[in-house]
Formats: C-alpha cells, structure tokens, sequence
C-alpha cells in the first residue's frame, strides 16, 4: 500500500483516480481531536465546519469510539434478515430519547429523506385516503436534502438538476419562510406532507422568521398534512437545543436525523414518527443491508449519550452567542452579514480588492483554521460543540486577522 506523506502526494492521487465531484479546500488532513485537525505535514488547524455537522461531538471522542472499537469485535453485521441483540435496545433508546414511538434506521442523510418521502406517501394512501399516484409533497426553494435523483427533483440549484433529468414527480416547491405561499399549496387536498429544514443550512445558514415553524406546523396540521423536518444538520444540539424545532416547542410528525447522530464516526441516519404513520410501511417495502446494524446502534447510543452528558445544545447556545457577538465586532467591507443560531452560523462575504469568500477561507487555512464556502459569497461556520470560550475568542481572532490581511 502507498504511503503518502506528503499533502501533494494525496491531493494528485485524488485527482488521478477519483471522481471530480469535490472541489475540497487544499488541505489534507491526517488526525484529529477535539475541536482540532492536523494535515499530513502535522500543522494543526480549528475545524469550522464539523464535517457538515457530523462531529457535533468533536472529533475522535473516547466514549463514542469505544463503542464503534467494542462492538465491532463482536458482531458487525447481520442485515435485517435476522433479529440480534443491540438492535432493539437501541430503537427503545432513541425513541425514548427523542419522543416518538418508532424508528427506521437507514445510512446516510439522503437515505433519510428518501425514508421520509417513502412513509409520507404511504400514509398518504393508507391514512388519509389520496387517491393512488396522486400525493404530493410541498418543498422549499433553496433546500438540501442530499444528491440522490428523487431529492435533486426538490431542487431549484442548477449544478444539483443539470443534466440528471427526467425526476421524479410529485413535489411542488414553494419559497422558504413564506406562509403566504404555503397557506395556497395546503389547499390541495392531495397534499401528504411538508418537507423542510428548520435552517437552510446549505443555502448558507438562512434562519426564518421566529414563529415560521410553529405556524406552518399548525397550518399542516389544519389541513391533515405531514409536517416532516430535516434535522440532519440542525439536529442534535447543533442551534442550542437538542432539535431546532424545539426552538418553537413543537415536535414534527416526521423527524429525519443523521450526521451527528454518530459523531462523525459511522454513517448513521434514522427516521422517526409514531405508530400511525410508521406502520403504514410494512415488510418488504423498505429497508437497508446496513440499517441499524449492530454497529452503528451502539455508535448511536453513545453519540447522544455524549450529547446529554456533556450538556452541548447548553453549550452550543452560549458559545454560538459569543461567536456572533464577536463576528460583529470585526469592522471590515469584506463582512455584509452575520447571522445563525446556537453553532450553526454563517458570515456573507463582500466580495472587495477581487478577493471572494474562496480567498478568505484559503486566509484561514494558512492562519490555523478551516471553513468552507457556500454558494460563492458566504461562509459557514460550525465548530464541534465541545469549544470553549477561549477558543471561540481564539478562532475569531484568526478570523479577523485573515480577512485584515486580505484587506
């Protein structure tokens, strides 16, 4: 086997024999702990963007990775073909953890929605008496739900739909944060369901209006239609409460979960809603090879274990204060906006002296910490939840002084 040893070794052995559907910052990372990774030349850095939320946890914690290490000396795998002894226990765990009756546990984040799109349909037939092939399900501009062709079909971004058409049919987009529109959509009787992230965080960390959530639940919930919440990104402490949508005191009728859900250390997704809606879907009609293998039910358990115990939705809000207090502090033309809730927090970028958000974030790199840009013109930030106030405090500081040099 190679060894690489060098970060050009690996960036040109990517190059050469990977697909090209990355654009990655250039850096090449070897190790990490905590709130901190190191490339292969051994320079540390700050981790701004948790893998896209994944390690809530922060990176290589001890409790999760006895799990992943303990478990997997005993048992890996043994699809769903065949019951086995961590399972259960873990569908009893999370449920209780999160308050509905049931789960389905699947893979990746995309799997989740897919999950959810699947149960919503079914109860739209079963449950509420759509007539066959006629559900539809109301989604929103701007969103991500994942790469697969059904989420794209949800899509309005050009790069995500381009050349991967014909999609699939039955969603009707409407703009985020808008009730008005909603309000039209929800009078179609063959409406099933709402699908929408609490925080657009791909979009760059778009939050709504205080209140948005909690009425369009209740306009849903007027109409008999699902209101089905993806919390991959959002979930698990990430905005200062366990789920965003605890932010407005009301619990989804679908809830999609992934990311953190294993602390960045398995690929782990779940989906959760009580009986009525979770046993429309029966044996044969959904599943995964690796769902809720004996692995990743240990992972889980530990990873929201890890959450509880270490109280970081607590953490998260106080330290995501300090963070945007901070950011605003920074007088710069290169900073238009801040703006995010708990640490989930986006910065948009002016583009000023021909340098972009690209620019500022190589910056960053060179000054010991990483983040990556979203749509050209805004950076999102979203450390491990496990930084404190002197990091924060330091982390900024690399901020401000990266975009001072660009200036």
């Amino acid at each position: 086997m190679i060894e690489v040893n060098t970060s050009q070794m690996a960036m040109d052995l990517e190059d050469k024999y990977g697909a090209h559907n990355y654009h990655p910052l250039p850096v090449v990372l070897a190790k990490g702990k905590g709130v901190f990774m190191w490339d292969v030349e051994g320079k540390r850095y700050y981790d701004f963007l948790s893998a896209y939320s994944a390690v809530n946890q922060g990176h290589c914690h001890p409790k999760i990775i006895s799990a992943l290490v303990e478990q997997a000396n005993t048992l890996e795998l043994t699809s769903r073909a065949f019951y086995n002894n961590v399972l259960g226990v873990y569908e009893k765990f999370i449920t209780e953890y999160f308050g509905y009756q049931r789960v389905l546990p699947m893979n990746s984040g995309a799997e989740g929605d897919e999950t959810a799109l699947k149960l919503t349909r079914k109860w739209a037939y079963k449950v509420k008496g759509i007539p066959e092939n006629m559900a539809k399900i109301i989604c929103c501009q701007n969103n991500f739900h994942g790469r697969t062709i059904t989420v794209v079909s949800m899509s309005n971004d050009p790069d995500a739909r381009k050349d991967f058409g014909p999609f699939t049919p039955g969603f009707v987009s409407i703009p985020y944060n808008d009730l008005t529109a909603l309000a039209k959509e929800l009078e179609d009787p063959n409406v099933a369901g709402f699908l929408v992230e609490p925080i657009q965080g791909e979009a760059g960390v778009f939050v709504p209006d205080e209140g948005y959530l909690k009425k369009a639940y209740d306009m849903c919930k007027a109409k008999n239609v699902l209101f089905i919440a993806d919390e991959v990104q959002t979930g698990i402490a990430r905005t200062g409460k366990l789920l965003a949508c605890d932010w407005e005191g009301f619990k989804p009728d679908v809830l999609i979960l992934g990311k953190a859900l294993s602390g960045g250390v398995y690929p782990i997704s779940a989906v959760l809603a009580d009986d009525h809606i979770m046993l429309t879907i029966h044996p044969g009609e959904h599943g995964s090879t690796f769902g809720g293998n004996p692995i990743a039910a240990k992972v889980a358990m530990a990873a929201l274990e890890v959450v509880r115990e270490e109280k970081l939705a607590e953490n998260a809000q106080k330290m995501g204060e300090i963070f945007r207090n901070a950011l605003r502090g920074i007088n710069s033309p290169y900073i238009e906006l801040v703006r995010g809730k708990g640490l989930l927090n986006a910065v948009v970028i002016k583009p000023f002296n021909g340098k972009t958000a690209w620019d500022v974030c190589l910056k960053m790199r060179d000054n010991g910490l990483l983040a990556k840009p979203t749509h050209d013109h805004i950076i999102r930030f979203a450390p491990p939840l496990v930084i404190n106030e002197e990091q924060i405090h330091e982390a900024v500081e690399i901020i401000r002084k990266s975009i001072k040099e660009l200036e």
